[in-house]
């Protein structure tokens, strides 16, 4: 698991999917890890403009460069559904937060070839943190 760790967060920029406004919830927290790990993120919501300061983008085809990486916290079916996008754009690294994996995301992105974290541990004990 660490090198699949080490090979995710190897490069730039990220994706949050599930990113929230409500700095109560992982989707947020997830957001400010990076920033406060100095991190080039993307954030996307389907419905939000901005989250932490950032823009905010309704589906991964919609950011403005390719990313690196994706970190989902989404339901389990959502998921899924953000693991077909990511295969169809070509992102090669995924990180299902606790919370987030279903078996069938976890399979589909392992047959794509896809570096593929899920059941591990979350990012933000990995990245460490820091409630302001």
């Amino acid at each position: 698991m660490n090198e699949q760790i080490e090979q995710f967060l190897a490069g730039e920029p990220h994706a949050v999917v599930g990113a929230s406004a409500d700095r109560a919830k992982y989707g947020n927290k997830v957001l400010r890890v990076y920033q406060q790990n100095d991190r080039r993120v993307y954030p996307v919501h389907p419905t939000a403009d901005e989250v932490e300061g950032l823009k905010a983008f309704p589906n991964l085809a919609s950011l403005p460069e390719p990313v690196h990486g994706v970190s989902v916290i989404t339901p389990p079916p959502v998921t899924e559904k953000i693991v077909q996008e990511a295969i169809q754009l070509g992102i090669r690294h995924v990180w299902m937060q606790p919370g987030a994996e279903s078996e069938r995301a976890i399979k589909l992105a392992r047959q794509s070839g896809m570096n593929v974290i899920a059941g591990g541990p979350c990012l933000l004990v990995v990245l460490g943190f820091r409630e302001p």
